[in-house]
């Protein structure tokens, strides 16, 4: 009986190194000498349609529009959709005053979600591509045509480009979130080198509109879009060129629970998308996706076996257990210790990181827990504190 509990917990602690440690390595040692990357044509400038969402961002919607008509690329060639979801703080009379500049408003009654808006927006699109923005990422001057460049090949559905975080030392959140994304970053191109990026980012990515397909209200646009292109058999790449900028939620609760809200979304949409976890069909991406996504979303449940079963050889006199299991209650000490701090953004690393791993995954089995019963977060509105976005 103890040979057959440390051989779960073993294993059950083996799926967070290998998530996290493992297929980052895995992915560096095979495309050491992969250079796949798609043909560029920088002067590259097809009809492309814009579209912003946004939700109640008055604070941030009029500085993004003049940063998206302030952009290189040509103004016949582009098209300004901004859809706002029921917005009720006077995000849609802003917008209304860049109308004669050609920026068009859609406005989207009843609060039905990001995604639901995005299917009317597509419906209005003219763009060859389209590029998916919210309110509050600022674009570099030439990220349109860093993202465009990648579509000279034919081979390619979507391109993402690379999310930055503007205020990465103004505290232990955003000091945290900055140095996992870009953990995320790095595997992102590795990914792109290997087969595709998977997923895109909501903030910046482009895809034909001709691959586009009606998403359900569920579905997070940004993960299952590029799983729907995937599976008709195109690729997709991260160009970390194609820059845009913006805060993080400049709190740990905010960016928490954003983290359940993406686990809670994408755990469905990948199992409607489920052919792109088939080999058969999707070669290597099958393993990417269950490597980088499914296996990553399911860490809390391993580290709750992996914890239980610690405890109970560490009962049962297994020195190795014993060791391992006064580590994990110093760490859950340490994390303990954050959550007694009122001010968390001025947690030590010592504790801050502790707490923000604990956390995290803390609220991702929430996300699972609540997408196992039926239970599906389809609006949303800005991770960014209320007053913090007045301040702005």
């Amino acid at each position: 009986m103890i040979e057959f509990l440390a051989v779960i917990t073993m294993c059950s602690l083996l799926v967070p190194a290998y998530v996290y440690v493992g297929y980052p390595a895995m992915l560096w040692l095979l495309t050491r000498r992969r250079t796949f990357r798609p043909a560029r044509q920088s002067d590259m400038t097809p009809p492309l349609t814009l579209i912003i969402s946004c939700y109640n961002e008055a604070a941030v919607i009029h500085d993004k529009l003049v940063n998206a008509l302030s952009l290189d690329y040509p103004v016949e060639q582009l098209q300004i959709l901004v859809v706002s979801d029921g917005s009720d703080d006077g995000t849609d009379e802003i917008v209304r005053t860049f109308a004669d500049q050609g920026v068009q408003l859609i406005r989207q009654e009843g609060r039905l979600g990001k995604t639901m808006g995005l299917n009317l927006a597509m419906e209005q699109a003219r763009g060859e591509l389209v590029v998916f923005s919210d309110a509050n990422a600022m674009y570099a001057p030439d990220a349109l045509r860093m993202l465009v460049r990648h579509f000279a090949d034919p081979a390619v559905g979507y391109a993402v480009g690379a999310a930055l975080y503007t205020d990465s030392d103004t505290g232990a959140s955003a000091r945290s979130e900055n140095l996992y994304w870009r953990y995320e970053l790095a595997i992102k191109q590795m990914e792109t080198r290997l087969h595709s990026v998977v997923g895109g980012d909501g903030a910046i990515y482009a895809i034909r509109r001709a691959l586009w397909q009606p998403l359900q209200s569920k579905d997070i646009n940004d993960f299952v879009n590029p799983l729907q292109i995937i599976a008709l058999g195109y690729r997709g790449v991260f160009d970390p060129e194609a820059r845009c900028f913006e805060e993080t939620a400049g709190h740990f609760e905010g960016e928490i629970a954003r983290k359940e809200r993406i686990v809670n979304r994408s755990i469905r949409g990948l199992m409607r998308v489920k052919v792109t976890m088939n080999p058969f069909r999707v070669g290597v991406f099958a393993w990417q996706v269950v490597s980088h996504k499914l296996l990553r979303w399911l860490i809390p449940v391993f580290l709750l076996v992996a914890a239980v079963g610690s405890v109970l050889l560490a009962m049962a006199g297994v020195l190795v257990f014993q060791w391992l299991a006064i580590f994990m209650v110093a760490c859950l000490l340490l994390a303990a210790a954050g959550m007694l701090v009122r001010d968390k953004n001025r947690l030590p690393g010592l504790v801050s990181v502790p707490y923000y791993f604990a956390m995290v995954n803390l609220y991702a089995l929430r996300g699972i827990l609540r997408a196992l019963s039926g239970e599906t977060q389809v609006t949303w509105a800005s991770a960014r504190p209320a007053q913090k976005r007045e301040q702005e």
